[in-house]
């Protein structure tokens, strides 16, 4: 652990938005955004921003509803920013406000979703039953229930694509209030008129309660990217007991200041960042490090904040706080990692800024033309049939459809991904770095090697080390007692802890010591003053960890192990494990800028931990995986969960996704194939030559029928292993 006071080093946390200067030098601000639903959105809301005089720059983050702008505070401010985000259509707010809307806008869509599954059911089951559910008023009854479903739960879709229209602009609302409106208003005319005319009320309504339960679920994984930043900060203690004017008080951490002397007591968390002045413990930094062994901290060591201290006591001077601390520039990076990440992309959404308005510049034309040279009624049935047709429903079902039966599997496999991004981003990965500490060993040591000196067995130097450690409460002592276990130990009698250099107690009356080095895992076993062998006790490695490894690089996909241990350890796993790649001593900041330095190569980089301190470094990554053994900071930021804990799931993870990205694929390509080539039949181009006609009930068919198509190739998922 002799590293560990390096963590000061990280980097810097960037500064609060400072007043505005007079002069008109740039500043920054950040703003959270709502009602943003797509791509098409965030470049509406950027298109916006800059287009307020005064506004330098302006960069939209869909996954992380936030807008960062650099702007000439002379020229303009905050507020006109919002009102230009107000007058595009979406709402705008501080980030201090925006858990509290986010949660907001969470509830309405569940809500909203949960209504619109109520009354979709009925109206899917009379128009699937094919006249077997038959009676009196069967039409107005679906016209009914669809009309909330459209216009009260689905009046986002409707809202948005009328101020994308006003702009001159096209996204996925676009799509969906196009198709579905087409349907009801031609479903509600019909039913209007009576007679034998179809409708076609459920592909409204079913379109939009599967929309909403998309962005329902994305709006969760939203929540839980915010709660990992909430944890984190939380590991802080809310009070600190200092020196003020000669006496001891209790103040709130916020009011600490640098050179303030902060006592600290058994099993208490240290507040803020400094060095010990008088006094001595072990501190557990493994919230911070990962690293499961106590570090010993006497006059002058580093402590940090967050972590927790042993059965000691001492006091230390507040050299860094508030955002200066290591843990505040943990939260920071994860904070930046996040927000810096690009949403997953949405080829739907790509095309939907030209293939909506050619859609309906293809149905009017098609009205004009068969007004001209046919019938009214041709030319309102081929009209409307080019619109159902458009329907995005295979489009809209291409990609849930897959990632729903994916991580439905993966869950059966012990594996928890977060988003549909992360399914994507696990099919693209090409790079694996794996932790050390509690993902490739278990976190907790044991004994590897005894060295008996010449005229002692093995075990005598294992039956007087654990005679001694038996009293003591130091994680190698545990694993030195556990390994003596089948052994007659004897009892031991005077015990003593020598701060950082071990414990010693007396064994049939002489003295027996188990001194150790800092940074060095080999304890070396005395008796009455000469050594009679060593123990070494390192973390051990995984069962299942060299046949993971193996089948990763068998699977084409480059290994690499980060640790902040130190290099003889490192060395030892990584040489039993078959990796090459092997960087020891490295800090947190620099696991995620090494990330960094494998992504700016080309490399699409998945990091695999556990602990606190791979936090940065699973948010950096394109995909972060989280141990179900680790700390609830690290599931938090990462993107897949291993819910058994077995690393050997990963390479199974890496499988899964592939195939749902080779299906996700094959559906947008039916989709749009549908699309290319039902159009013009719905719009009556074969007639001339055949007499062939698309109806509207024919159209409604095929659209089922693509339907069905993209739901069947994405169920073939389930096999996956």
């Amino acid at each position: 652990m002799g590293n560990t006071p390096g963590l000061v080093q990280l980097g810097a946390v960037p500064p609060k938005p400072k007043p505005f200067p007079p002069d008109g030098t740039l500043v920054s601000a950040d703003l959270a955004i709502t009602g943003m639903t797509c791509a098409g959105c965030a470049h509406n809301v950027e298109r916006a921003l800059r287009g307020v005089p005064g506004v330098a720059e302006a960069h939209v983050n869909l996954a992380t509803r936030r807008a960062s702008v650099r702007y000439s505070a002379s020229a303009t401010d905050t507020a006109r920013m919002a009102e230009a985000v107000r007058a595009a259509g979406y709402g705008v707010a501080m980030p201090k406000d925006a858990a509290a809307l986010e949660r907001a806008e969470a509830r309405t869509l569940a809500r909203k979703f949960v209504l619109a599954a109520i009354l979709s059911a009925p109206v899917l089951v009379i128009a699937m039953s094919h006249g077997l559910i038959h009676f009196q008023g069967a039409h107005w009854a679906q016209f009914i229930l669809t009309v909330p479903v459209l216009f009260y739960c689905g009046s986002g879709f409707f809202t948005s694509a009328w101020k994308g229209l006003l702009r001159h602009t096209a996204d996925m609302n676009t799509l969906v209030a196009t198709g579905t409106g087409a349907a009801f208003l031609y479903s509600a005319v019909a039913t209007i008129l009576g007679g034998s005319l179809p409708v076609y009320f459920e592909s409204a309504a079913v379109i939009i309660t599967l929309v909403l339960m998309g962005r329902m679920l994305e709006a969760r994984a939203r929540r839980r990217a915010s709660d990992a930043i909430r944890k984190l900060s939380d590991l802080a203690p809310r009070a600190a007991n200092v020196i003020r004017e000669g006496r001891e008080a209790s103040i709130p951490i916020e009011q600490v200041r640098r050179g303030d002397v902060v006592v600290i007591r058994p099993g208490e968390r240290i507040p803020v960042d400094g060095a010990v002045l008088e006094g001595a413990s072990t501190v557990d930094e493994s919230a911070l490090t990962g690293e499961s062994a106590p570090v010993e901290k006497t006059a002058g060591a580093a402590v940090y904040a967050a972590t927790i201290n042993g059965t000691g006591a001492f006091r230390f001077e507040a050299r860094k706080v508030g955002i200066d601390t290591v843990l505040a520039q943990i939260v920071a990076m994860v904070e930046r990692a996040q927000g810096s990440k690009a949403p997953i992309a949405r080829l739907a959404d790509v095309v939907a800024a030209w293939f909506t308005p050619a859609v309906i510049l293809v149905a009017l034309a098609t009205l004009v033309v068969w007004w001209l040279v046919g019938t009214g009624e041709q030319a309102l049935l081929h009209f409307v049939s080019v619109l159902i047709i458009a329907c995005p429903c295979a489009l809209g079902l291409a990609t849930p459809t897959a990632i729903v039966v994916a991580t439905g599997r993966a869950a059966q496999l012990g594996m928890l991904f977060k988003s549909g991004a992360a399914l994507e981003s696990a099919g693209r990965v090409t790079t694996v770095v794996l932790d050390k500490t509690g993902t490739l060993t278990s976190g907790t040591p044991g004994v590897v090697d005894i060295q008996p000196e010449k005229g002692y067995s093995a075990e005598e130097v294992l039956r007087l080390a654990a005679a001694v450690e038996r009293f003591s409460e130091h994680p190698y002592g545990k694993a030195i007692v556990a390994h003596a276990a089948s052994l007659s130990v004897p009892e031991a009698s005077g015990f003593e802890v020598m701060i950082g250099k071990g414990v010693r107690a007396r064994v049939d009356g002489r003295l027996v010591e188990v001194r150790s080095a800092s940074g060095d895992p080999t304890l070396a076993v005395l008796l009455d003053g000469a050594v009679i062998g060593r123990i070494r006790v390192e973390d051990t490695v995984r069962a299942e960890a060299r046949p993971a490894v193996a089948e990763l690089r068998a699977g084409g996909l480059d290994v690499a192990m980060l640790t902040g241990d130190n290099p003889v350890t490192a060395r030892r796993v990584a040489g039993e494990l078959g990796i090459e790649r092997v960087l020891a001593g490295v800090l947190p900041n620099e696991k995620a800028a090494e990330v960094a330095r494998l992504q700016a190569t080309g490399a699409k980089v998945a990091m695999v931990g556990d602990g606190i301190n791979d936090a940065p470094a699973l948010a950096q990554a394109d995909l972060g995986i989280a141990m179900g053994t680790g700390t609830d900071i690290a599931r938090e930021t990462s993107d897949v969960t291993l819910l058994s804990g077995g690393l050997d799931r990963v390479a199974s993870a890496f499988r899964l996704a592939r195939a749902a990205l080779r299906i996700i694929r094959q559906n947008l390509f039916w989709a749009f194939f549908y699309n290319v080539v039902g159009i013009p039949v719905a719009a009556g181009a074969l007639y001339p030559w055949t007499g062939l006609e698309l109806s509207p009930m024919l159209a409604s068919a095929a659209m089922a029928l693509s339907s069905v198509c993209v739901v069947g190739n994405s169920l073939r998922l389930r096999s996956s292993h």
